[in-house]
C-alpha cells in the first residue's frame, strides 16, 4: 500500500481547496504530485467535488485519472461508471447486506477464496486440539460458509471432535436466515443458534464462555474507539480470537482527507477489480459493486467517522488494538499474510489467552 507524507497530505488537501473555489483544472498540479499518484491524486479530487454536488467538475478531474490507470488499478473508470448509473450522485444505492447475494458472490471471487483458504489453513496450524465439544462464536457471520469451512477445516486436523454450539450473529436478517441454513447443512440444528445483532448489542449480554470467537470482515464495521470497548468486553468470554482482516487506511484519516481517499482508491479498486476479473454475468457483478462494495466506499468518501459504515485498520493498528485489549490475557499466536499485492493485503491475526 501508497502512503503520503505528512507534506504530500497537506498539498493535496490544498490542491482540492483551489479545487473547489474553481481557480484549479485537472494537470494544473500535476508537477507537485508523484507521478504514479496521480491517478490517485485526480480520483480524491474528484470525489471531493461530487460529494460537494460539483458533479460535472468532479468527474471531469476523473476523466483525466481513467487516463493514467494500469496494473489492476482502475478506481477512476469503476467510480464513474457507478456515477452514470447513479444519474451522477455519489449516494450510498442500498444498504450494505441488505441483500446477501452480492456479498456471497464476493466471497466466491477466486481471489478472495484463496485467501480465505489460506486464512484456514493457517488457523489449523496455530489453533490446538480442542479436548471437548467446541463451542464457536462467529461475529459477522455472512452467509455462515466459512465458519462451516474452518470448523470442517478443524475437524480434518484432529483439532476438533464434537461441536457443542455454534452462535451466529449478525445485523443483517437476510444473512442471519442464510447463514443458518448454510450451517445446518452441515451440522445439527438444535447446535446451531442465532442472533440478529449488532457486536455492539452482543458484547455486554453474553453469558456463556466460547472456545473461539471468528472475526472475517466483520469488526471494520466499527470505529477505532467501539473495537476498543467491545474487544474488552468480549475478552473474559472467549479463550481464542481469530481475525480475518483487511489491511487499509479507512479508520482514522477524516472525510474528505487525502489520506482516505487514497487507501479507498487503492483497497476499494482492487476489490473492484477482483469482481470484474471473474467470470460471472455482468449483471451479478455491477450487483456485487453498487450494493456491496461501491455502497461501502460512498459511505467512507462521503460520512463523517461515527457515521460511516466502514473502518479498516492497518495491519500494526489491528496488533497494537489487540495487544492493549486482550492482553496481557492473551498473546497472538498467528501473524501471517492471506494475500498480498502492491496496493491491498488480506491477513490472520490469532490470539490466544496465555
Amino acid at each position: 500500500m501508497l502512503f503520503l507524507s505528512k507534506q504530500e497530505g497537506e498539498r493535496w488537501a490544498a490542491c482540492a481547496q483551489a479545487a473547489l473555489a474553481g481557480t484549479a483544472e485537472p494537470h494544473d498540479f500535476d508537477r507537485e504530485i508523484r507521478p504514479n499518484l496521480i491517478s490517485a491524486f485526480d480520483y480524491f479530487v474528484g470525489t471531493t467535488l461530487v460529494a460537494k454536488g460539483l458533479g460535472e467538475r468532479g468527474q471531469a478531474w476523473c476523466r483525466e485519472g481513467v487516463l493514467l490507470e494500469e496494473d489492476g488499478l482502475f478506481s477512476n473508470g469503476f467510480l464513474l461508471n457507478f456515477l452514470k448509473r447513479q444519474n451522477g450522485s455519489l449516494v450510498m444505492p442500498a444498504v450494505a447486506f441488505a441483500d446477501p447475494r452480492p456479498f456471497v458472490h464476493f466471497a466466491g471471487v477466486p481471489t478472495i477464496k484463496s485467501a480465505r483458504d489460506r486464512f484456514l489453513k493457517q488457523c489449523g496450524h496455530s489453533l490446538p486440539r480442542f479436548q471437548h465439544p467446541l463451542r464457536i462464536l462467529d461475529i459477522g457471520t455472512g452467509n455462515g460458509a466459512l465458519v462451516v469451512q474452518l470448523v470442517q477445516h478443524l475437524q480434518e486436523c484432529g483439532k476438533v471432535g464434537e461441536v457443542g454450539e455454534i452462535l451466529l450473529v449478525d445485523p443483517s436478517p437476510a444473512m442471519c436466515a442464510l447463514a443458518e441454513e448454510t450451517v445446518a447443512k452441515d451440522f445439527p440444528r438444535q447446535r446451531i443458534r442465532t442472533v440478529n445483532a449488532r457486536i455492539q448489542d452482543l458484547s455486554d449480554t453474553l453469558d456463556a464462555r466460547y472456545d473461539v470467537a471468528l472475526a472475517s470482515l466483520a469488526f471494520h464495521h466499527l470505529p477505532y474507539e467501539d473495537k476498543e470497548v467491545h474487544l474488552s468486553r468480549l475478552e473474559p468470554w472467549i479463550d481464542h480470537f481469530l481475525l480475518f482482516e483487511l489491511n487499509a487506511n479507512n479508520d482514522l484519516p477524516a472525510m474528505h482527507s487525502p489520506e482516505l481517499a487514497l487507501s479507498v482508491y487503492q483497497s476499494y479498486g482492487r476489490m473492484m477489480d477482483f469482481v470484474f476479473s471473474h467470470d460471472a454475468p455482468v449483471e451479478v457483478a455491477l450487483a456485487c459493486i453498487d450494493l456491496f462494495l461501491m455502497t461501502e466506499a460512498v459511505s467512507m468518501l462521503t460520512q463523517p467517522r461515527g457515521v460511516r459504515s466502514d473502518y479498516h485498520l492497518l495491519r500494526w493498528q489491528w496488533k497494537d488494538l489487540l495487544d492493549r485489549k486482550l492482553g496481557p490475557s492473551f498473546a497472538c499466536g498467528c501473524d501471517s499474510l492471506c494475500y498480498a499485492d502492491e496496493y491491498l493485503d488480506l491477513f490472520t491475526l490469532h490470539y490466544q489467552r496465555a
